[in-house]
């Protein structure tokens, strides 16, 4: 059962979708993990467990060698089940703030299968770590416009863990070559324990350093714009930013930045 655990992390597949695939609820599936032999299941989930892994017997899964190919395979056997049911999903229906509004069938599958996930890890999250986790990643998702590099990364991630095939460039493929090399070597060196903190310490102080500098560049950027709107009402003759003057004090917003912009020129 340890290696059916293993395979099921390693193959992305949520308790959320194996429960849909399988007809039952999730509690059920917790119920089945714990089991510790596979042939205690019963007998039409377990075939349906085998099937959809592409194996015959309880006694292969321990044999299963993780690719590409098989990932796909696998998940390709998993949506043909699914699909039906993902698209009526009962968030489609619930959908009052218009969450799925304005996506194609693809993107709302998507949207869906990455809020089952997380939600997944939030519930069964014991010691807080799912949550910094997840925190840590809604602040990755919203730094991607930022840094292109951001972009690489998640590339490189869906390489090394095999969902993606390794020379497939979704995005510049000069620059994805570069950095996924750059990332292999530095994965390589850090694995290897050669990268002593010790040695590390200088390169870790200007790291610390390149974002402090940009946290204090963007607290003085937020005071500088506070006091831009500042003196926007003040001048307008306003007490606040309201629906109804909104459009007048952005442009004087605009007008007051463009005076400071001619001054220091």
């Amino acid at each position: 059962m340890n290696r059916l655990n293993e395979l099921l992390r390693e193959l992305g597949i949520s308790k959320v979708k194996l429960a849909k695939f399988l007809g039952v609820s999730r509690q059920m599936i917790y119920n089945y993990l714990e089991l510790d032999d596979l042939n205690k299941w019963p007998k039409d989930k377990k075939v349906l467990l085998l099937n959809l892994l592409g194996v015959k017997t309880v006694e292969e899964v321990n044999n299963i060698k993780i690719d590409t190919d098989y990932i796909a395979e696998v998940e390709s056997r998993l949506n043909s089940i699914v699909e039906v049911e993902t698209s009526n999903n009962s968030m489609g229906n619930t959908d009052t703030d218009g969450l799925l509004n304005g996506l194609d069938k693809k993107q709302k599958e998507l949207l869906i299968s990455i809020i089952d996930l997380i939600k997944e890890k939030l519930e069964d999250d014991k010691s807080g770590k799912n949550f910094t986790e997840m925190k840590y990643l809604y602040h990755f998702i919203q730094a991607m416009g930022s840094s292109k590099e951001l972009k690489y990364i998640l590339g490189y991630v869906a390489k090394e863990t095999g969902f993606v095939k390794p020379l497939e460039f979704a995005f510049n493929e000069e620059e994805q070559f570069v950095f996924e090399s750059i990332m292999y070597s530095a994965f390589v060196l850090y694995n290897s324990g050669g990268a002593s903190k010790t040695k590390l310490a200088e390169c870790h102080k200007r790291f610390i350093n390149q974002i402090e500098q940009k946290m204090e560049d963007k607290l003085s950027r937020t005071l500088e714009l506070n006091n831009i709107k500042v003196q926007a009402l003040k001048e307008l003759g306003y007490s606040a930013i309201n629906q109804d003057n909104a459009s007048e004090v952005f442009e004087k917003i605009a007008e007051i930045q463009s005076r400071k912009l001619g001054a220091n020129n």
